[in-house]
């Protein structure tokens, strides 16, 4: 897990893919967090990702990084403790004017039952022109 979070923390921003009914929905994001053994995300609970978290947590991340990407695939948990907001904040200070822990809004989940899988690009496969 520990060169999972290296892995993102270096690429620095990766993707969330979740699910909104039957469309996909994909978005950068640069919030990872490991903490009491979990690798954590953050978003905003006025946030539509927090609610297709909700409605179905399977989710995935993307990221590139020099010649290698990773993708991962989990389940997002929501975990409502202060302290795991405090830890994220705490990684994050740029984000503590828009995020307070306790204040209602930000929200931080945990991956688990988590796949990720690191690829390396060596080469262009094809190449399409549309």
């Amino acid at each position: 897990m520990e060169e999972v979070y290296e892995f993102l923390k270096q690429a620095g921003v990766y993707w969330l893919a979740t699910m909104e009914g039957d469309q996909p929905r994909v978005r950068p994001f640069g919030t990872i967090d490991l903490f009491e053994g979990k690798l954590y995300i953050q978003t905003g609970k006025v946030k539509a990702v927090s609610a297709q978290m909700k409605a179905n947590p399977k989710v995935e991340l993307a990221a590139l990084k020099g010649g290698q990407w990773i993708r991962i695939t989990a389940e997002a948990v929501l975990d409502e403790r202060i302290e795991a907001q405090e830890h994220m904040l705490a990684a994050y200070p740029s984000l503590q004017g828009m995020y307070q822990p306790g204040d209602g809004n930000t929200e931080v989940w945990y991956l688990q039952n988590a796949t990720a899988q690191i690829i390396e690009m060596v080469k262009v496969v094809k190449t399409i022109h549309f």
